[in-house]
């Protein structure tokens, strides 16, 4: 998957919406997201991988619920501050992901996006878009994620099973 950069005076841009997992900061493709909501607590699914939190209704939808977290292998934290960010990854394929914080808005040249190397902090390079490496920010690298990798093949008709199975019984 390339980059969809913006037009600008300047160069190519790309915007994204930063967010933190644990002690990351990690951003996606300002166009692949659908809208940021508050935590709230998905109804459960019975027999599925424990990084799926559940389903939530949205915009007469049934969107799975995927929790970053557990999805990277961290260990679980208080939700006060969580989000839900409801994620395109096709044109009829929408997930939640629960991040531990939205940061914001930002726009980035093209060229500050390094390819990835096989595995950043843990986390292996299918996960992986690129880093964002920015210029005089002492913020450091953000990981840009691949969103459409987040699932394998296999996780994704056990997620569409599960999904479909809840809203025939819901």
């Amino acid at each position: 998957m390339t980059a969809r950069p913006t037009r600008s005076g300047d160069g190519d841009r790309i915007q994204l919406l930063t967010f933190r997992v644990g002690d990351e900061r990690f951003a996606a493709d300002i166009f692949s997201v659908e809208r940021v909501i508050r935590y709230t607590l998905p109804r459960p699914i019975p027999n599925v991988p424990a990084w799926l939190e559940g389903v939530l209704d949205y915009d007469s939808r049934v969107v799975p619920v995927i929790d970053l977290r557990a999805r990277f292998e961290l260990p679980p934290a208080p939700r006060e501050r969580s989000r839900i960010m409801i994620v395109t990854l096709g044109a009829d394929e929408w997930i939640g992901l629960v991040v531990d914080a939205v940061d914001d808005v930002t726009s980035v040249d093209a060229q500050w996006i390094a390819p990835p190397p096989p595995i950043f902090r843990g986390l292996a390079r299918q996960y992986l878009r690129g880093l964002v490496r920015s210029h005089g920010d002492e913020s450091g690298v953000i990981v840009l994620l691949d969103l459409a990798q987040l699932l394998s093949t296999g996780e994704r008709i056990v997620l569409e099973q599960a999904v479909t199975g809840h809203a025939a019984r819901g």
